[in-house]
């Protein structure tokens, strides 16, 4: 069992910046490939960056260049650097782990961040 609670969430204005930060408690989460993903009012639950247990990394082809995941295992923390925030970006956010072996997925509860001036 994984637990993760996000934070860092808030309001910026465009252009902004925001880091975002999960912590993980349950002792598996060397095994787990970590990832956020965002929700906008009205739209599906969209993949925004994915940070693999050997530490390769993906991202939405909308954040490219602007986010930045990272993990740090001995902390059991993934982080999301968000820099050149566009209103588009406004979404809940959430923290998510994938047991590599058993492929059990899991949720935090989710942080709002709004981009508006």
């Amino acid at each position: 069992q994984v637990q993760l609670v996000e934070s860092g969430g808030g309001l910026v204005q465009p252009g902004g910046s925001l880091r975002l930060s999960c912590a993980a408690s349950g002792g598996i989460f060397r095994s787990c490939d970590m990832g956020w993903y965002r929700q906008a009012p009205g739209k599906q639950r969209e993949l925004v960056a994915v940070i693999t247990v050997g530490g390769t990394t993906n991202y939405a082809d909308s954040v490219k260049g602007r986010f930045t995941i990272s993990r740090d295992n001995a902390k059991n923390t993934v982080d999301l650097q968000m820099n050149s925030l566009k209103p588009e970006d406004t979404a809940v956010y959430y923290c998510n782990a994938k047991h590599r072996v058993f492929n059990s997925n899991y949720w935090g509860q989710g942080t709002q961040v709004t981009v508006s001036s």
